[in-house]
């Protein structure tokens, strides 16, 4: 029988961890190492590491090898999200050090290019694929210590002597203990607590942390509190700089396993692993697991395996793609409550894409308009950016927005309490994109709904976002006991300003209210409000989603906007999941879901937007999105999404055309002319 073909590696770094990977390697039965791409080609002793593996000049020329099959990233963390989307945008399958990136959004952001790719792309936790692992999973399985109720988890070394220039104390370099061995404790813990579920991992309901920020400005020692929702409490300790016992413990109900050194197994170059066994009554029990092959070879083959069954992660235990991408949630958590940010993912320093690019137009996918009032073409779409706490994840999903050829961006005075401002307002700066782009903003939110609030909250926001003006402006709520005018006097006082250069307009406002507007700009010849921010989509909303919201979904609605000229910027657009599998007749776990959009009205729409998307290869909540889009340009829909994949998916609402028949049925139900009829 002939062998196998094995997968032809390249490795991308040949840093300490390429070595420990070419190792591995070597005793795989499906993988070798062809080629080391290295930015010092000539450096002495490459050929001596990676002996009969050719030395390529660059990270380009080692993607670009076409005798490489599958790349592995050992570059310095910061470099991992760029190399590994370029590896994957050349048809590369991708093993990534970890961490996969950053954060959660660059790990998204790589396995989106993985996705559109049709490649393998996996993270490397080498102990998650050694045999060690399955054996303590069995365990637990099994019973052994009873039902789970604590686990302790550390990986701490002291590297010694301190070097500031060390990658590990860098904060240029993403160095510090969290990401180099904390995401090992954390992604463990995770694993056994979600032993016997569905997805075999398991995600924190809580995540609270302290830790020591050193002169450099990483985390030098720092333990994580995880609470899960099935009751199970894990301490998390890792540290570079600070000496640890590095002993695994999972505490039961009839006792504990306990693991010395557990995430090296028996030794890199293989050995025996003890698993120790601690029953209630007090009697210890050694299991001995003996493993001959390296560490790293498992993942190698199993990474090899994936690739050659035409898979794009790898199967339990190892790190699937959610996988990975939970674990890093739960690392932001832990960075974020002990105030740990990276230099490379502020503003001030990541000027460029995720994939290390120069912003620029890509594609026009997202199309674009004019309204009245607006010198600028606007997108057909508007980003929001209530799901962001950083810069850096922020940045993501506003540069591919901007490259599918948006520059409509959704903030308010209230959201974040002025983060958001500081995030639009850093993004336009740092890409240099200004002019491009054409920023809503909204102020006067109840209780503090009153004439002179606009002006002193409008001055609030220009601050935050280093800007002098703002393209679009709604108040952000009405409040009827004050006379229009009052309203309408203080919003033109900002256009004549030059503070406002375009439209204005109110959030959740009534058609009495808004007429009364025009009439009194008309006699007074002040800026006429133009712009609506009220709820539209497919799903029309039964019960507020918050108090004083109005929707505009029906055909009234829709004729008082025809007849007046207005365009209305619709928050809800895709009905707040309603139209994704958290919705359907009988779930009741998300009460507001249920509250404000459970009909059987909109359970039929939802029918028939499931149905058309069969037909047209779509997501119903794409269907939704594309029915609001359809709308003749009255309706231009705010979007929120937290990572690149849903901004993706909602992109692609834009290549569903609907026909009136489709419009109407969807709504309806009459067939008319439907597609899908």
């Amino acid at each position: 029988m002939n062998e196998p073909t094995r997968i032809r590696w390249g490795i991308l770094g040949p840093g300490t961890i390429a070595k420990d990977f070419f190792a591995g390697a070597l005793q795989s039965a499906n993988g070798k190492v062809v080629a080391i791409g290295a930015r010092n080609p000539a450096k002495s002793g490459l050929a001596e590491d990676f002996p009969g593996a050719r030395i390529v000049d660059g990270y380009d020329a080692l993607i670009d090898d076409p005798e490489i099959d599958a790349v592995y990233i050992a570059t310095v963390h910061p470099l991992h999200a760029e190399w590994a989307i370029k590896a994957a945008e050349k048809g590369k399958h991708v093993l990534c050090e970890k961490p996969m990136g950053l954060s959660t959004a660059e790990a998204d952001a790589m396995f989106e290019a993985a996705r559109k790719a049709g490649t393998f792309m996996a993270e490397a936790y080498m102990y998650r694929l050694h045999p060690l692992t399955a054996r303590i999973v069995e365990l637990v399985k099994n019973g052994m210590v009873g039902d789970v109720r604590k686990i302790q988890s550390s990986f701490g070394f002291a590297k010694l002597p301190f070097d500031e220039g060390h990658r590990l104390f860098s904060n240029e370099m993403a160095g510090g203990g969290i990401l180099d061995v904390g995401g090992y404790t954390t992604s463990m813990a995770r694993l056994i607590a979600g032993i016997g579920t569905s997805s075999g991992v398991m995600e924190p309901a809580e995540v609270t942390a302290l830790g020591h920020l050193g002169r450099t400005g990483v985390d030098e020692w720092t333990s994580g509190l995880l609470s899960f929702p099935n009751g199970i409490i894990a301490e998390l300790s890792c540290s570079v700089s600070l000496e640890q016992e590095n002993v695994l413990r999972i505490l039961g109900t009839k006792g504990r396993i306990e693991v010395d050194q557990f995430w090296f197994a028996g030794g890199k170059p293989g050995g025996t692993s003890i698993i120790r066994i601690v029953h209630a009554d007090g009697r210890q029990e050694e299991v001995p697991l003996v493993e001959p092959r390296h560490l790293y070879s498992f993942e190698v083959e199993a990474a090899g395996d994936a690739i050659r069954a035409g898979r794009t992660e790898f199967a339990y235990p190892g790190m699937s793609r959610a996988d990975t991408l939970g674990n890093l949630r739960v690392m932001d958590k832990w960075r974020a409550a002990i105030g740990l940010e990276y230099e490379g993912e502020k503003h001030t320093t990541r000027t460029r894409t995720v994939r290390g690019d120069k912003l620029a137009r890509k594609t026009s996918l997202v199309r674009s308009g004019r309204i009245d009032g607006l010198q600028k073409e606007i997108s057909l779409a508007a980003l929001g950016l209530m799901e962001f706490s950083t810069f850096s994840s922020a940045a993501i999903v506003l540069d591919a927005f901007f490259e599918a050829g948006g520059n409509l961006v959704d903030t308010a005075f209230l959201y974040g309490n002025g983060l958001q401002d500081r995030l639009v307002g850093e993004w336009m700066r740092s890409r240099g994109v200004r002019q491009e782009t054409v920023v809503i903003a909204k102020g006067a939110h109840s209780p503090l709904c009153y004439p002179d609030v606009i002006g002193k909250q409008l001055t609030s926001s220009l601050e935050r976002m280093g800007t002098d003006y703002v393209d679009i402006y709604f108040m952000h709520r009405d409040n009827p006991d004050i006379p229009v005018g009052e309203f309408v006097d203080a919003m033109d006082a900002e256009v004549k300003a030059g503070r406002i250069r375009g439209p204005i307009g109110g959030s959740n406002w009534t058609r009495e209210r808004f007429e009364e507007a025009i009439a009194y700009a008309e006699r007074a010849g002040k800026t006429k409000p133009s712009v609506l921010s009220n709820n539209f989509s497919l799903a029309e909303m039964v019960q507020p989603v918050w108090a004083g919201c109005i929707s505009s979904s029906d055909d009234a609605w829709m004729r008082w906007l025809e007849e007046n000229d207005v365009t209305n910027f619709a928050w809800s657009s895709q009905a707040r999941g309603f139209f994704t599998d958290r919705a359907g007749r009988g779930k009741l776990d998300d009460l507001e879901l249920a509250r404000s959009w459970y009909s059987e009205g909109n359970f039929a729409r939802r029918d028939r937007a499931i149905a058309l998307g069969r037909k047209l290869g779509k997501d119903p909540i794409q269907i939704a999105l594309a029915y609001v889009l359809a709308q003749k340009g009255r309706v231009i829909p705010l979007i929120g999404p937290r990572l690149l994949a849903e901004l993706n998916h909602s992109l692609d609402a834009f290549s569903v055309t609907l026909s009136p028949g489709d419009v109407q049925w969807l709504r309806d139900g009459d067939p008319g002319e439907s597609s899908a009829a």
